[in-house]
């Protein structure tokens, strides 16, 4: 089993170039795995990690509801955010400047054959990196992501989570708030869920944070939890 994993940090980059980029790595992984199976059992199959931000966009879920867009494409296409219906799981959310958008492409197979423990510890990563910033986050019930305040009035979320497997590989991942511009999150319902708040690191510390420093947090939590070597391209 292959535990080193490529890691790629792609900057500012437009959501459909990141999207198709992982879109090809992840088949090109699932066409290797088949090559594996049929042909060659000692062919190892690959794991990546994207870290990237995007410029403003709404994306929607493949079971995501429409009526959780508050604002129609055109008035977002004035304000020069743009709109997908993509293929991960989960209903609505936001990427923008200021926030760590991971895309983990890897090949459970090489770990372990187990959504739910990916999702967690996924979670986990960003529960120990907000730790390290002195704040308490913790899993909503039934809620994927991570969250402050959970079953408080002031219970907001500051990652989201949305993935998709085919044949235990993985793609799409988290949307880790930084320095976000929160305002953007008017514009939805996030992630489908009513009355509950989003937040970022930015707004529960009162400073901007560096998103390198986040980054090598991440790594960090993401090489002890999945016991992986990272491969920096």
């Amino acid at each position: 089993m292959n535990k080193k994993v490529i890691f790629q940090n792609l900057g500012l980059l437009d959501y459909k170039e990141a999207w198709d980029y992982q879109d090809e790595v992840f088949k090109n992984t699932i066409a290797l795995k088949l090559k594996k199976t049929r042909e060659d059992a000692s062919i190892e199959t690959p794991n990546h990690l994207l870290f990237v931000e995007h410029p403003h966009v709404f994306t929607l879920g493949k079971s995501g509801d429409m009526s959780h867009l508050l604002t129609s494409e055109k008035e977002l296409n004035k304000k020069g955010v743009t709109f997908y219906k993509i293929n991960r799981g989960g209903d609505i959310t936001y990427h923008g400047p200021g926030q760590i958008v991971g895309y983990p492409i890897l090949d459970l197979d090489n770990f372990f054959t187990d959504i739910h423990k990916y999702l967690r510890f996924l979670e986990e990563m960003v529960i120990l990196t907000l730790a390290e910033y002195g704040l308490s986050a913790t899993r909503s019930e039934g809620e994927t992501g991570v969250w402050l305040d959970v079953n408080t009035p002031f219970a907001r979320k500051i990652c989201a989570m949305g993935v998709r497997a085919s044949r235990w590989v993985t793609m799409h991942g988290f949307a880790f708030n930084i320095n976000t511009d929160l305002g953007y999150f008017d514009h939805i319902i996030p992630c489908g869920i009513k009355g509950k708040g989003v937040t970022s690191l930015e707004a529960e510390l009162g400073k901007k944070i560096p998103l390198e420093e986040v980054h090598e947090k991440l790594l960090k939590h993401f090489e002890a939890l999945f016991k992986v070597e990272f491969l920096k391209k």
